[in-house]
């Protein structure tokens, strides 16, 4: 009992070291908040120079195609990281803008190349019979692309989408190397204020788990609602 108690007390002191004392929770709340809204960000944009680059790998076009080829192979190629240092410290280096979104941009550019694959695989999954069917129709390409292949890619894609957005979100991790606070950095700066790394590091490690197992959850509710509406 009294061993239980000790343990107890250290724990309970240790707790409010970390997270009560000078209000230090509220560097991981505020984290939370810089971790959701550059994820969020990244993947939108990703999303959007993703089609495009699949797109430009798809298009016959072939300066178009050796654009979009470049283009995932370097950035498939190198570290995260060094993209996002490069995109901060030399290629936005004189802009003015809020860390988060030029992390943000940094992020998009390097989810864009594995979305624009995911795309890809996704448009060529689709059988050739229903483009034959669009044009057959009166449709042109462009058309035929957007209301008939793209809705039908979308639902075969939809799972390595979603598992895309979790990795981007635990890749965020990183933005600490620019000097954004995030859940991250927020746990080392506990860590260093206390000298205690255990609760810290943790208590970040319980939120990503907390944040990624919810978008888990409602993505795989919207995964069956479309697989749903396939059966119907």
């Amino acid at each position: 009992m009294l061993r239980t108690g000790i343990y107890y007390s250290t724990f309970s002191e240790t707790f409010e070291k970390c997270f009560i004392k000078d209000d230090r929770y509220k560097l991981l709340l505020s984290g939370i908040g810089v971790t959701v809204k550059v994820a969020l960000l990244a993947a939108v944009m990703g999303l959007i120079i993703g089609f495009i680059i699949a797109l430009f790998n798809l298009s016959k076009s072939k300066p178009l195609n050796i654009i979009g080829k470049i283009y995932t192979d370097v950035i498939r190629g190198t570290p995260s990281v060094t993209q996002l240092m490069i995109i901060y410290f030399v290629v936005f280096a004189t802009v003015n803008w809020a860390k988060w979104i030029i992390a943000a941009i940094a992020f998009s550019i390097n989810s864009g190349a594995y979305v624009s694959e995911i795309i890809r695989a996704g448009i060529l999954s689709i059988d050739k019979g229903q483009t034959e069917a669009g044009r057959s129709l009166g449709l042109s390409k462009s058309q035929t692309m957007m209301s008939i292949i793209v809705p039908q890619a979308v639902k075969n894609i939809f799972p390595a989408m979603c598992n895309e957005f979790i990795t981007l979100i635990k890749e965020t991790a990183i933005v600490g190397y620019v000097g954004l606070v995030d859940i991250q950095k927020a746990g080392d700066f506990i860590k260093s204020a206390t000298y205690e790394a255990f609760m810290p590091l943790i208590a970040t490690a319980i939120i990503y788990f907390v944040i990624i197992k919810a978008l888990t959850l409602v993505l795989g509710r919207v995964e069956k609602r479309l697989r749903k509406s396939d059966q119907r």
